[in-house]
């Protein structure tokens, strides 16, 4: 009976130590996963929580710690490059800003200070003040625009809209403009009707933006084409051109807030940077996708692409 209570005894005490052997291993093993995930934190760094371990739980719990760690370095890389393109569109707005601003004190200083302006003069630099101060009206009202959008504040209702009509009258809106400039328009309109659902106004600035941008930028080419057609459940709007076009690295770029290429800081191409965000997120607002495809001087093309309503 002795011996039995031995052994027993000696069982007990080996699971005890057993217990406090593994408690203890278990307590070094979340004090290194601590130390570690303070490091990776505090350093920023992409490294993972790695540690060899037969308790089920604790690799359900390295593998949930590793998830919020990728999603951490993803909200990391997110919020670096929004905090860049914050600093390009504040560089940007104070540039937009202080050049018309500058023109229009220049021109208010001459006429306070030299009484002898001539009454043609005068009458001039008043139009030019007028079109510098309505430039400033615009651009502050884009930003609003643009601002309200992006918060939701903005509410576009979607009903049935016919897009041929609405490519028609757009393109029609450039007609003088292009017959001025010499260049070719090749349109592509189908003759059955094709309808989604959207909003009149919207589409109309979507169309208009990314119009007077293949002018402005790809009239080097001399052609200019609006293209509408349908493929299966989907409606799709092409604006293109064979101008200058996008080089690779700022096609993905062209859609961020007052994104400018280099020569849109050229008076020839002066532009508020806000016309593409602004039209991709009216895109989306009706449900839609935009994409860019460019080839330098043989096509560039934006494509707006909605769901096709079936009636």
């Amino acid at each position: 009976m002795t011996l039995i209570l031995l052994i027993v005894t000696v069982l007990l005490l080996g699971i005890i130590a057993l217990q406090y052997w593994n408690s203890r291993q278990q307590a070094r093993q979340l004090d290194y996963i601590h130390t570690k995930l303070e490091s990776i934190l505090q350093r920023g760094s992409h490294e993972r929580l790695l540690l060899m371990s037969a308790s089920p739980q604790l690799q359900q719990l390295l593998t949930g710690l590793n998830r919020l760690l990728d999603v951490n370095h993803r909200g990391a890389v997110e919020r670096a490059r929004l905090e860049k393109s914050m600093r390009g569109m504040l560089a940007n707005v104070s540039h937009d800003l202080k050049t018309p601003l500058t023109v229009v004190l220049g021109y208010i200083e001459t006429l306070l200070h030299d009484e002898n302006v001539p009454v043609e003069e005068q009458e001039r630099i008043l139009r030019t003040i007028h079109a510098k101060a309505g430039e400033v009206i615009t651009l502050m009202n884009t930003f609003f625009d643009l601002a309200k959008l992006e918060s939701g504040d903005r509410d576009i209702p979607l009903s049935r809209v016919e897009l041929g009509e609405v490519c028609r009258r757009n393109i029609l809106a450039y007609y003088d403009l292009l017959s001025a400039k010499g260049a070719d328009v090749q349109i592509e309109l189908p003759d059955e009707p094709l309808y989604i659902m959207g909003n009149d106004e919207a589409l109309d600035r979507i169309l208009n933006n990314l119009l007077s941008n293949a002018i402005n930028y790809g009239d080097a080419g001399g052609v200019l084409g609006l293209k509408l057609y349908s493929r299966e459940n989907q409606v799709h709007i092409e604006v293109w051109d064979r101008g200058k076009g996008i080089a690779e690295d700022h096609a993905d770029k062209v859609f961020e807030r007052l994104y400018t290429l280099e020569d849109s800081r050229n008076r020839d191409y002066q532009g508020s940077g806000l016309g593409l965000t602004i039209t991709k997120r009216l895109t989306e607002q009706m449900n839609g996708t935009i994409t860019l495809s460019s080839k330098p001087y043989v096509r560039t093309a934006f494509t707006l692409s909605f769901h096709r309503l079936s009636f």
